[in-house]
């Protein structure tokens, strides 16, 4: 196949939806001489934060000199970017190759009369067995929906990171908190040391998980905690303190934005002190650089564009925020990096997710709404989301396309006001191409994927 097939056969998977479970991916893997055994792992879950954190690892390792991948999901605008080796997007010949090897297990999967793995059983499958062939040392795994039974969790990592617990997806993983904190602690095994920031009942579920495999654990504020200190709309300053390896307000520059970014870059400094018991390559040089030079497009990214009607800049904020948390975190960045900026918000938000309580916790009544669809199937109708706009802010306009939806959106802002995108990554990612000035837009990559934003 080429990447188109590749694209179109991942399509043809999609109709499978979402099916929790691990038989299917084992013997995929099975069939591809478990590729997934042949480097060391980082496995990365959590509610938000998996994919800073994520990168964060990833540059850590990098920066240390090692040959690493990255699997992450969703993509902003190419699928290649969920299978990176050393910061690059696998190339789509490559990308297609990886597609083609598994294509032709998947058949023979079904010829054996077994059920056909889903597009992200396939995903991952592919991601494995490309980091083999790139033979890559390390690779950091991001759980694409829970933890327990997705499809990633066939590794037996060196770190288990467990970001925070909220209440996402609780209808595939038990219903409650306590079900969604069961799945995120599935990925703990045995002796394999576990990283977290997750906090009250769902700490303690995922401390009983760790005792269950004797494996340690590492909380942040108890065992090591980090401070913020100066921030700018290009980085920011922060301390790292832990007794348990003898430092006491250790000062990092992290280039994203963020108060959570702080914390997601505690979780990465505590693993990396881990890590550098069983390889002295990763040390403090490397953690500095990698945390003062890692980028996460798309994450309060803050972007600078000619303004409309105005001379100047325009400043624009481009955030994955798509669920409350998201939303809160979200708010609070905004609140601290630009307390007296009057806002337009570009928001498009998927029907299945608490689009109520997102936009309550996001929109002020002064503020501009424009709502346009993000590129998937599960978009909420426009007319429900400017219906619902419109119980927090008195200005909401809606777009169906949306070029012209970010057209207007920087329109109403001209340069004085902050624009602001955000409520599902299958919308951000086109606009941020948009805003960049490239014609690739996400179109039909976007639209499937196992993982819900």
């Amino acid at each position: 196949m080429n990447y188109q097939e590749s694209l179109a056969y991942l399509d043809s998977l999609s109709v499978f939806g979402v099916r929790l479970g691990l038989a299917r991916i084992k013997r995929l893997l099975e069939l591809l001489g478990n590729p997934q055994d042949r480097y060391r792992t980082i496995h990365v879950t959590g509610t938000n934060g998996k994919g800073s954190v994520s990168a964060m690892m990833a540059r850590v390792l990098s920066q240390s000199s090692i040959h690493t991948g990255l699997y992450i999901s969703p993509h902003l605008v190419s699928y290649t970017e969920r299978m990176q080796v050393d910061g690059q997007p696998a190339s789509e010949p490559a990308f297609a190759e990886a597609m083609t090897v598994v294509r032709v297990f998947i058949e023979q999967m079904m010829a054996e009369g077994a059920e056909c793995p889903t597009q992200f059983e396939a995903l991952t499958a592919a991601a494995f067995y490309y980091f083999a062939q790139k033979h890559v040392e390390y690779a950091v795994i991001e759980v694409g929906l829970g933890g327990l039974l997705d499809s990633t969790n066939v590794i037996t990592p060196e770190v288990s990171m467990i970001t925070n617990v909220t209440l996402e997806h609780a209808q595939l993983c038990g219903g409650t908190l306590a079900g969604v904190a069961h799945h995120k602690a599935g990925i703990i095994k045995d002796g394999v040391p576990v990283v977290t920031a997750a906090e009250g009942s769902t700490l303690d579920i995922i401390r009983a998980a760790a005792a269950a495999h004797n494996a340690d654990i590492f909380v942040e504020r108890e065992d090591f905690s980090v401070e913020g200190g100066d921030i700018s709309p290009h980085g920011q300053q922060f301390f790292f303190s832990s007794m348990l390896v003898g430092v006491s307000r250790d000062p990092y520059e992290l280039h994203l934005l963020g108060a959570h970014q702080v914390e997601n870059a505690g979780l990465v400094i505590m693993a990396a002190y881990l890590l550098h018991n069983v390889d002295s390559r990763i040390d403090g040089r490397a953690l500095r650089e990698a945390l003062r030079l890692v980028e996460w497009p798309g994450r309060f990214e803050v972007l600078e564009v000619p303004a409309v009607g105005a001379a100047g800049d325009q400043i624009v904020v481009v955030d994955g925020a798509h669920n409350p948390a998201g939303m809160a975190t979200l708010r609070r960045g905004l609140d601290d990096y630009f307390p007296a900026s009057s806002r337009v918000l570009l928001l498009g938000i998927l029907h299945d997710k608490a689009v109520d309580e997102m936009l309550k916790i996001l929109v002020r009544p002064e503020d501009f709404v424009v709502v346009t669809p993000p590129q998937s199937d599960r978009a909420e109708a426009l007319p429900v989301l400017a219906a619902k706009a419109r119980t927090y802010a008195a200005r909401v306009e809606s777009c169906a396309d949306n070029q012209k939806a970010l057209a207007r959106a920087l329109q109403l802002a001209g340069g004085t006001r902050l624009l602001v995108t955000a409520g599902s990554l299958y919308l951000i990612g086109g606009l941020r191409q948009l805003l960049l000035g490239k014609e690739k837009t996400q179109g039909k990559e976007a639209r499937h994927g196992q993982k819900a934003s």
